[in-house]
């Protein structure tokens, strides 16, 4: 089993910035991708951005590139996405989640309780 719990998500205004953070935890917690999803109402989730196990590769959307940034430090199995010049579209639910590739496709198994950002105008 793997827990993932997030952490950051706010109210901030459009321009502001906001780091969200993502610990996972359990004993094979480290062999996970980590990955960055997002929910707005009405809409379907979204990838957001992720890092691979192993090669440490790190996938940002073309969405947010430029705005968004993922690291992970490692001894403490967290992940931040770190969210920069933000606008009222990225207001949403983030949550984080923990995936294998099988054959070319992800598949997540473990998934957060999610943060809620809200950016105003």
């Amino acid at each position: 089993q793997v827990q993932l719990v997030e952490s950051g998500g706010g109210l901030v205004q459009a321009g502001g910035s906001l780091r969200l953070s993502c610990v996972a935890s359990g004993r094979t917690a480290s062999y996970y991708d980590l990955v960055w999803f997002r929910q707005a109402p009405g809409k379907e989730r979204e990838f957001i951005a992720g890092i691979m196990f192993g090669s440490g590769r790190a996938t940002v959307a073309d969405s947010v590139t430029g705005r968004f940034t993922i690291s992970k430090d490692y001894a403490k199995n967290t992940v931040y996405l770190q969210m920069n010049s933000l606008k009222r579209e990225d207001t949403a639910v983030y949550y984080c989640a923990a995936g294998v590739t099988v054959g070319s496709r992800p598949r997540y198994d473990y998934w957060g309780q999610g943060t809620q950002v809200t950016v105003s105008p």
